[in-house]
């Protein structure tokens, strides 16, 4: 299958540059998958599409600030430093800007010294191994010298850090939120349970997957970064419950998904309490195992993103989908307006 068949001609202007002031007023996009039929209202109006019984999945990983601004220590050349996964104590995988010139033993310095990092090896997809250096909690460091990492096509500041997370983020360690999330309000998740919609959570952090662009032509070359994923026995148990009463799993994002795909994949369909190291690419033809329906925002042009919802939609009913959506002027991306697939 052809990178170019997820294609599509999105304006610049519909691509969402800043948050709207209340999370629950974006537009919402109801696919019914049976029916092949396409309506449109507003996220508040999700309640009117999810049942007693059902079960939403929520990605509760939280969005460290992770990019850095530095110099080298010994030319005081600028570098810009996006911290993707730590790998031991002080230890991390990161993206640096511009990598040629960041070689192993370079050092590189933040807040004038406040923070100080060493390169200690590269990586076959370019990206570089620093051990960091400092005085107190890295927690702390981290947060009074970093800035949220935002993604490239988003070109506004973001005055409020919280606003790139979702409300009930709680688990440090992403590198992107999981934007299906951003959508809710904690007013809006207890309406929904005072309808007998009952909530999870599990734990994806996003990582390298999320910035890195598909540069091959055939879907079937393309290597997924691993990221790490969590599901606890209570989640566990909570979901087989659920599916055994004939609940609907409705999973909130690509990220959610793909970790109760890959739980279920690896355990014979089963949901059970595991952690790990996922690199699951999941594009059509795809046999779902875990999820019954899916709440996610409209994603970039033959991304691996939109390749999994065409799996779990079917490719032609979400692209007609993306065209409507164009004509209606919905806001596209990370910060723009959402989907539900049932």
């Amino acid at each position: 299958m052809e990178i170019n068949e997820f294609d599509f001609d999105l304006p610049e202007e519909l691509i969402a540059q800043t948050p709207l002031k209340d999370r629950t007023s974006s537009r919402l996009l109801v696919l019914d998958r049976n029916n092949q039929k396409m309506e449109h209202t507003h996220f508040s109006e999700i309640i009117s599409y999810l049942r007693d019984g059902d079960c939403l999945v929520l990605n509760d990983t939280r969005v460290l600030p992770a990019r850095l601004y530095g110099s080298k220590k010994d030319t005081g050349a600028k570098v810009e430093v996006l911290l993707l996964k730590q790998e031991e104590e002080d230890l991390w995988e990161v993206l640096v800007k511009p990598a040629k010139k960041i070689k192993e033993g370079t050092v590189i310095t933040f807040g004038n010294g406040k923070l100080m990092a060493t390169c200690t090896g590269t990586k076959d997809h370019g990206g570089r191994m620093l051990q960091f250096n400092y005085d107190g909690i890295f927690l702390e460091v981290l947060n009074d010298l970093g800035e949220m990492p935002l993604p490239p096509y988003i070109k506004e500041q973001l005055p409020d850090k919280e606003r790139y997370q979702t409300v009930y983020a709680r688990e440090e360690g992403s590198a992107a939120a999981p934007t299906a999330g951003l959508h809710f309000t904690n007013e809006l998740l207890q309406q929904l349970k005072d309808n007998g919609v009952e909530i999870a959570f599990i734990t994806l952090h996003v990582g390298l997957g999320t910035f890195r662009p598909v540069s091959v032509d055939s879907v079937e070359d393309h290597d997924m970064h691993a990221e790490f994923y969590h599901m606890t026995e209570e989640t566990a148990e909570q979901l087989n419950r659920i599916k055994a009463s004939g609940g609907r799993i409705i999973s909130v994002g690509t990220t959610s998904t793909r970790t109760l795909e890959t739980i279920a994949r690896d355990h014979d369909g089963k949901l059970v309490a595991a952690s790990g190291w996922t690199d699951i690419f999941i594009y059509p033809p795809y046999q779902f195992k875990a999820i019954d329906g899916l709440i996610t925002n409209f994603h970039l042009p033959k991304s691996t993103l939109i390749m999994l919802v065409s799996a779990f939609a079917g490719k032609s009913f979400v692209l007609d989908a993306y065209q409507e959506a164009i004509a209606n002027r919905y806001r596209f991306f990370s910060f723009g307006d959402a989907m539900l697939i049932i």
